[in-house]
């Protein structure tokens, strides 16, 4: 990809302040975007921490605390954006929760609100905010972010499994319906991250190492690698990619590697 691919771009990353979401926005400022980093947690100095890193990259970055379940805090998350930067070329939707090891029957009500909400509704909202601006320009760039256990089922994922599926119909739907404003709109699945949403999974080396033994390429995902596919979904390299869902798990889906015989 040529270097300062994104220029003169504005993009919003949602869930920007650690993990994919911090990986995605450095990936898309240094490719020569300005951002928006949205996070529902903003008081902790890692958000802003987020923005120095971008600063020190020479682009401008915009903080604005948001929890995307909330469409008041989309709107006006889309509406800085607008007074800032005046155009919405990119949307990464990077934020999300999970509840781990609960069965579908075992998950209290409060919690399957909760990650629907955030995750599935959360996205929608996001996606439909910046879709409406996006259409009013002429064009841009959504992508989502999806799951391993949104394409299979994952042991204990329970409503975020649901979740994940959600986001790829709905990254189809909208790709469909959108392709006619010339909005490209794709979805990334990753497979076992090492960030700290899922540090219980990978915490200790050794464990980390097993897992990793279960992946055709030997290792877990660093969040770099999921933000290069995100810079690839973003930028005019695919600007003939709509409605796809590109899994980025070092071949999970292939299966476990075979020893020889």
């Amino acid at each position: 990809m040529e270097h300062q691919c994104l220029k003169d771009k504005v993009a919003i990353v949602t869930g920007a302040r650690q993990g994919i979401g911090r990986a995605v926005a450095l990936a898309l400022a240094d490719a020569g975007a300005s951002l928006v980093l949205a996070d529902v947690v903003a008081d902790d100095g890692k958000l802003d921490g987020v923005a120095a890193e971008i600063g020190r990259l020479n682009q401008d970055a915009l903080t604005v605390k948001v929890d995307i379940s909330q469409n008041a805090d989309v709107e006006k998350m889309v509406s800085h954006a607008l007074e800032l930067y005046g155009r919405i070329d990119i949307l990464v939707n990077c934020a999300g929760v999970w509840i781990p090891g609960q069965t579908l029957l075992e998950t209290p009500e409060k919690n399957w609100d909760k990650v629907i909400d955030t995750n599935l509704k959360g996205t929608w909202f996001c996606c439909r905010a910046v879709g409406r601006v996006m259409a009013r320009q002429g064009g841009g760039s959504i992508v989502n972010l999806s799951s391993q256990v949104g394409i299979n089922p994952g042991t204990g994922a329970g409503a975020y499994s649901v979740s994940k599926a959600g986001i790829i119909m709905m990254t189809r739907v909208l790709a469909l319906e959108l392709a006619g404003k010339n909005i490209r709109v794709n979805a990334i699945a990753p497979g076992i991250v090492k960030t700290d949403f899922n540090i219980a999974l990978w915490r200790d080396e050794a464990g980390a190492k097993q897992m990793g033994r279960m992946v055709p390429l030997g290792r877990l995902a660093e969040a770099e690698d999921i933000a290069r596919a995100a810079l690839f979904l973003a930028s005019d390299d695919s600007n003939y990619i709509t409605g796809v869902v590109i899994p980025v798990d070092g071949g999970w889906q292939v299966g476990p590697p075979r020893r020889p015989d």
